[in-house]
């Protein structure tokens, strides 16, 4: 199936626009709509099916269900969730503040927030149709993996003293609440497939038209480099896997930050250039997890010394996944 985006990507370059196969415009501009036409058409297809999938969850039942989950089940829980919701780093603060304002653990909350940009149904189809399933597989398990150790050390930090003191004061309010025994009016309604076209048609569109420029864009700057940035050059500074490529590309990537949609093209043309796998990652996950976005958001929720915390073991974490990476690949 996927061969017809090869050959509509052919025919246009080649046929329509009469470039020279092998050329940098050439295969510049091959790689955009081949790449282009292949994301967008599974976007959509693939955010309509999870969506539909998803449309009879309550993020108020998840949220019950992991109050009162040991704490090991729920940081799996919290990354979980977080991996199976469409929501990006910056938008995925108020379900934040939902949680901690039920009591649930920081530590479990944190593994929904960390785990959240970095591991979602566009982040999975992208990498999946340009780097394959067995790349795919393993940044999923790591994202999970980084989001559930952050739960489990700032858990032991206490991190919720660091939280700004109107939400500190809530997450400690809650626990008098919680001890209140619940009204049982809310009965749970059985959706019927109209009801789950209708949601998923409606999250298809809004997620969809969040993230189609980003697509456009990543793949636009992922084109260039395919076309006319010379292999050399990748050889000669971040091919060579030393140690400080890794923390440089990490570093690097926080400043452009633009969206996952826009970083993962660019990461299927870094590798094609010859930049090793653990740098390549390391570039991707600094530029969706240690966002300037979602570090200027939670300083209204969060102390300057979580924001610290968070954004250290972000760096460390990413910079140690990179380097075991380039090891063994």
């Amino acid at each position: 199936m996927l061969e017809i985006f090869t050959q509509l990507a052919d025919w246009l370059t080649y046929s329509v626009f009469n470039l020279t196969p092998g050329t940098p415009v050439g295969s510049g501009v091959h790689f955009f709509i081949e790449d282009t036409s292949k994301i967008l058409v599974l976007l959509v297809c693939l955010i309509y099916a999870i969506a539909f999938i998803r449309a009879s969850l309550s993020v108020d039942k998840v949220r019950d269900y992991l109050q009162g989950k040991h704490k090991g089940v729920g940081y799996f829980l919290g990354s979980t969730f977080g991996a199976i919701t469409p929501f990006c780093s910056c938008s995925s603060i108020p379900l934040f503040m939902g949680f901690v304002s039920a009591q649930i653990p920081i530590g479990v909350t944190i593994a929904f927030l960390i785990t959240s940009p970095l591991v979602n149904e566009v982040v999975v189809i992208m990498l999946g149709s340009l780097l394959g399933i067995k790349f795919t597989v393993m940044y999923v398990a790591i994202g999970m993996l980084l989001g559930m150790i952050a739960g489990v050390v700032l858990d032991k930090c206490q991190a919720h003293r660091w939280l700004q003191p109107f939400l500190a004061k809530a997450y400690q309010q809650a626990g008098q609440i919680q001890s209140q025994p619940q009204s049982k009016e809310q009965t749970s309604q059985v959706m019927t497939m109209k009801d789950r076209h209708e949601i998923a048609t409606a999250e298809t569109k809004t997620i969809f038209g969040r993230v189609w420029k980003w697509v456009i864009i990543g793949v636009g700057l992922g084109a260039f480099i395919h076309g006319f940035v010379p292999a050399e050059w990748f050889e000669q500074n971040l091919a060579s896997g030393q140690w400080w490529t890794v923390p440089v590309a990490t570093l690097s990537a926080i400043p452009i930050y633009a969206n996952a949609s826009g970083v993962v093209p660019i990461m299927g043309s870094l590798l094609d250039k010859g930049m090793p796998i653990g740098t390549t990652l390391a570039f991707c996950m600094g530029a969706v997890a240690v966002s300037l976005p979602e570090f200027i958001m939670l300083k209204q929720v969060m102390r300057y010394r979580l924001l610290v915390a968070i954004a250290g073991y972000l760096l460390i974490a990413i910079s140690i996944t990179g380097w075991l990476f380039n090891a063994f690949y």
